[in-house]
């Protein structure tokens, strides 16, 4: 298979940024030198749809050399860096993806990784499965199996499993307790900031957070909002995550109301139309808006540009829409998820557990995934204390274990 790439001449510079990640991702230190001496994957075929940057190209080459063949697409078009693209090809990766691709080059790129004819899949949003189950349906009969990163896209899996039309069986590697927790939650916290702030050069101390949707990715960006000095509002439709962050200590509205008093938006939903017509008219001048979401729908675009007298870009990553009242609303990244559209995503040091528990997850696929009804599942928690028991040895911690008088007291024997 021939690469697609912006520019293998960029290797240098990707190459530099995936040997810093593994200094700090000791968990994939451990698997890589495990399984490159077993290779369980030989003779295996592999396609991965992730952000691809170089946290995301050290996980692919740890596949490699436990015996796969990998062809790797981004997930999102400005997520990916073509410096680590180029990185991953000279190491024998197959890349189809470069920065800031249209929508058409976007899907062309899952055609030609899918021309791989995969034995399994790692998916980020849904597309990948999504292609597979309309227009290559030819490639299902040699499917193992896949699993999923995000919870946008096990939304769609378990859509797709509901009507019974999951043609193979699906690990909700989001749902991993050693993911949601950590990733969703402390990933998500700091990296959204960490875009929102390299992209502004604006203090977040004194201003006013909407943040909207109190999963574990909301109380991520919260807590760090609240970190950072903020006066943190929450938006909600589930009663219940609602009155979890009133008892956090955040103020809880509607977003007619918050649409009113914010300065910063920030969606974390995974849904559609969060901030829509209604909310743009009541913001005030200079509100800015930000989307940690998987996809660009949660802020409507189309209606902010409805009710413009302009939109230009005025920064890198940052659109002016000038309405018509004179007021001006600044939209970041696109409405992409800025973290990674204006950021390096999440920290090593997260993406470490995130990237084995998908590592397990194809282990347990391989191993099992002929056995498995074509549904959605969840890692096995084993697995889960596994990699946390490899975290803390990583991080020079031990921790206390039971005795066999404890273990009987508590019936685990």
């Amino acid at each position: 298979m021939e690469s697609m790439i912006r520019d293998i001449k960029l290797a240098p510079s990707g190459h530099d940024k995936i040997e810093w990640v593994k200094n700090f991702m000791p968990v994939m230190r451990a698997v890589d030198e495990e399984f490159s001496r077993t290779k369980p994957f030989a003779g295996k075929k592999m396609v991965i749809t992730l952000h691809l940057e170089a946290k995301t190209a050290y996980m692919a080459e740890v596949f490699m050399h436990a015996g796969a063949e990998v062809a790797i697409t981004g997930s999102n078009p400005l997520s990916t860096q073509d410096d680590v693209a180029a990185a991953l090809v000279e190491d024998g990766v197959n890349v189809f993806a470069w920065h800031d691709c249209t929508e058409e080059e976007y899907f062309k790129f899952i055609d030609e990784a899918l021309k791989i004819e995969p034995d399994f899949i790692i998916d980020d949003g849904g597309d990948l499965v999504h292609a597979l189950h309309t227009t290559h349906r030819d490639l299902l009969p040699k499917i193992v199996g896949g699993s999923e990163e995000t919870t946008t896209g096990v939304h769609r899996l378990r859509g797709l499993a509901q009507e019974g039309k999951l043609e193979f069986p699906m690990i909700a590697a989001n749902d991993a307790y050693m993911k949601f927790l950590f990733d969703n939650r402390y990933g998500t916290g700091q990296s959204t900031w960490d875009g929102i702030m390299r992209t502004t050069n604006l203090v977040i101390a004194g201003k006013t957070v909407v943040i909207a949707g109190y999963g574990w990715c909301g109380k991520g960006g919260a807590m760090r909002a609240r970190g950072l000095g903020a006066n943190v509002v929450i938006t909600e439709v589930d009663p219940i995550k609602a009155i979890e962050a009133v008892f956090d200590g955040f103020r809880v509205m509607p977003m007619d109301e918050a649409a009113k008093i914010g300065d910063i938006f920030l969606t974390l939903t995974g849904d559609k139309d969060v901030i829509v017509k209604r909310h743009f008219e009541s913001m005030k001048d200079g509100a800015m808006l930000a989307n940690s979401g998987h996809f660009d729908c949660e802020i409507n675009i189309p209606e902010l540009e409805s009710l413009s007298k302009s939109r230009r870009k005025v920064r890198n990553n940052i659109e002016e829409f000038l309405q018509k009242d004179g007021r001006k609303i600044y939209l970041l990244a696109e409405g992409r998820l800025v973290n990674l559209a204006a950021g390096d995503g999440h920290p090593a040091e997260i993406m470490d557990l995130s990237f084995g528990v998908q590592f397990f997850s194809m282990m347990h696929l391989l191993e099992h995934g002929k056995e498995l009804k074509k549904e959605v599942h969840l890692m096995p928690n084993e697995v889960n204390v596994k990699l946390a028991e490899l975290k803390l040895k990583s991080l020079g911690m031990a921790i206390d274990t039971l005795t066999p008088e404890q273990r009987a007291y508590l019936n685990l024997e």
